[in-house]
Order: C-alpha cells, then structure tokens, then sequence
C-alpha cells in the first residue's frame, strides 16, 4: 500500500458537472457497464443543483476528492428511509477514485465524510452496494466496518418493465 496522501473532500458546485459527468462515465468503464450511461448531463445538473426537497437537500448529492485543486475522486448519494428505524439513511449510490490515486486513503477520507455528514443528519444508516466480482472494493469495506449482506437480493424494474408495470401489464 502507498502511503496516504491529503485529499480535500467538499461539495460539489454547478460548475464540477462536466467532471462528474466524467468521473460517471469512468467508473461506468471500470464496471463494464458503459451502455447503461443514458442518462442526460442537464437532468443530472436540476438533481444536484435545482430546486431542494422537503429535507432541505438535493435529490442527489455529490462531493469531490481535490488534490492541489484537481479532483482525483467522487461520491454521488441521497437520502433512504428505514421503516424498522423509523429514521431516513444515506444511500451511497457511486463512488469512484481515479486509478493513479487508488490505496492512499481518499477512498477512506469520502466514507468518513459520509459517515460524518449520516450522523449530523441523525440518520440511522449509511448503505451501498458493491458488485460481487470487486474483491478489491469488498475488501476495503469490511476495512471501514461494513457488513457485506448475502442474505439480500437487490431488485429493480427499469425501462419498458418500469412502464409495462405502470400500465398493469405482466
């Protein structure tokens, strides 16, 4: 392991779009997943940067690792809720980190800023999920403390079964 290198970690601004944008596609690249980039950079910029919700936050938020002012790294999340709880959580939705700047602790820096901002919010979590061939990404997770559930499956219904489904069609 490198030793660890001083990142900034801070609130994404409008103007950091471009580079999300690319730091999505990045990762998109890393998990083999490019053709499910479809999504639209203006309707990104509204959920980061528009109008708030009844919270008082975005519907998603970012935040940028900076090293001498250039972002090496980023996080994207939102709020969740726990009816067991009975409190909202932060659900982090992407995290990625430029290869270069991998293993020096910035990865670690993001997930206590999360971790941080859970508690100040008085959430009663902070989840993920990790595709199950990223032995590295598992790795480092359990480091933080996390409990990588087996028992869970993760579900969607997306695109023409989104609609299909909307319309009571099977």
């Amino acid at each position: 392991m490198t030793s660890a290198i001083s990142a900034t970690i801070r609130p994404a601004q409008p103007q950091d779009l471009e580079t999300i944008v690319a730091f999505i596609r990045a990762l998109a690249q890393y998990e083999k997943l490019e053709d499910q980039v479809v999504g639209n950079p203006d309707e990104l910029r509204e959920h980061l940067f528009g109008e708030r919700s009844r919270m008082g936050y975005p519907a998603v938020e970012a935040i940028l690792a900076d090293i001498d002012d250039c972002a090496v790294g980023v996080a994207l999340f939102f709020p969740t809720y726990s009816t067991f709880a009975m409190k909202p959580g932060l659900y982090l939705e992407d995290i990625f980190i430029l290869p270069e700047y991998r293993h020096q602790g910035i990865g670690k820096s993001i997930f206590q800023y999360l971790a941080k901002i859970a508690l100040e919010r008085d959430y009663g979590r902070f989840e993920w999920r990790v595709l199950d061939w990223n032995a590295p990404a598992i790795r480092f997770y359990k480091k933080m403390g996390a409990e990588v559930l087996t028992n869970w499956y993760h579900c969607q219904v997306s695109g023409d079964n989104l609609t299909k489904l909307a319309q009571g069609h099977e």
